[in-house]
């Protein structure tokens, strides 16, 4: 059985979209007019193989290794594969195999752009969301024509060379003889009609451009790249075509404190080392006003304290993230003598050895060196 995937050139899970395209493609290349005799025999493979990959059922049955063409004993003309595929591949669906396919003429109007526009927000915005003013350039119906793209007192002429229909017909030489094919009348553009006399102010696009103030409701939980999709309210569209979408893409600004990781929010909090061994209780400054911390006794440098809810507002659902403080114990460096004496008592209470009891047999004057030493540390 031949391989139809082969033979067009597309791999076994190719879409149908993709089989066609490249059927079209080799069938220009493969036709008689074109690559002469010796193309005819390949031609006819290409047809052959889009024939069966070319329709769901017949590719079906191919694909449980059944040829529906040696089924049917592969007589020309085969079922589902028409005059329309090859007027459709040779001249775009302009014809048919009684001549020119008529279809009307093209509608002028067509739908806005869509608009993308950035705008900043502060963390504490994107924790609670906000409202923001955004100026943006927009496209609007023009107010003299209205969209018609004529000046005043005129409107569209009907064309003169295809009276209208849009189209023009031609006659083409093809496998089958001489055809004759549609497309798009050179003079209106497919339109059907001229505009004789354009839109001053609009250079007869029937719209004008104009800055906007336009207010946006920015949600809690956006992020940098959050896209937030405003409909209707981007550009017009040519000849009083509808509005496009307008978009705003976020930047979240980084905070000098805060660092947020997905919902929730993260600092770091400077501890005494008595305070982290005695335990106290202290005020830190949030997005919610000042908030109480708990340091347990016996506190450990890199501990984490959770508090709930203080985070970031989650995107399009309810609740918020939480705040984790992390807990930085800081050591003293600079002790006066009173201060050392303290902590060498304590060390003895606990059983430690004191650093002067160490160095105290080599001799008063290096210990007196080495504080002074720390000290300038």
């Amino acid at each position: 059985m031949k391989d139809y995937y082969a033979v067009l050139g597309v791999s076994r899970d190719a879409s149908e979209a993709e089989i066609k395209k490249a059927y079209r493609k080799l069938a220009r290349e493969l036709h008689p007019d074109v690559a002469g005799a010796e193309g005819e025999e390949r031609f006819k493979e290409v047809a052959a193989a889009y024939d069966v990959l070319g329709h769901a059922d017949k590719r079906a049955q191919y694909d449980r290794g059944v040829d529906p063409r040696a089924a049917s004993g592969g007589a020309g003309g085969p079922q589902g594969f028409g005059f329309e595929d090859i007027f459709e591949t040779f001249f775009g669906g302009g014809a048919g195999p009684f001549g020119a396919q008529q279809r009307g003429p093209a509608s002028r109007v067509q739908r806005g752009g869509d608009t993308l526009v950035h705008t900043e927000v502060t963390l504490e915005e994107a924790v609670f969301g906000v409202t923001r003013e955004i100026q943006v350039d927009l496209a609007d119906v023009c107010t003299t024509c209205h969209g018609s793209c004529c000046a005043p007192g005129t409107e569209p002429q009907t064309c003169r060379q295809c009276n209208g229909t849009g189209a023009v017909q031609r006659v083409a030489r093809s496998l089958l003889g001489q055809v004759m094919t549609t497309a798009p009348c050179p003079t209106c553009g497919g339109y059907g009609s001229t505009i004789e006399t354009p839109c001053g102010d609009c250079s007869g696009q029937g719209r004008t451009h104009s800055r906007h103030t336009v207010s946006v409701d920015i949600p809690a939980g956006v992020e940098t790249g959050t896209r937030i999709r405003m409909t209707g309210q981007g550009d017009a569209g040519i000849a009083g075509g509808q509005k496009g979408d307008l978009y705003i893409e976020i930047r979240e600004r980084q905070h000098a404190v805060f660092e947020r990781r997905g919902d929730d929010l993260h600092c770091n909090l400077e501890v005494p080392m008595t305070a982290a061994a005695l335990g106290t209780v202290i005020g830190v400054d949030t997005f919610d006003g000042e908030q109480e911390v708990d340091v347990r006794p016996g506190t450990h440098a890199g501990s984490t304290v959770r508090l709930k809810g203080l985070g970031v507002g989650r995107l399009q659902r309810a609740g918020r993230g939480d705040l984790y403080v992390h807990l930085d114990v800081v050591t003293p460096t600079e002790l006066t003598d009173e201060q050392t004496e303290l902590l060498r008592q304590l060390a003895e209470l606990r059983g430690e050895q004191a650093p002067e009891a160490r160095l105290a047999p080599i001799g008063g004057g290096v210990f007196s060196r080495l504080k002074d030493a720390l000290k300038g540390r």
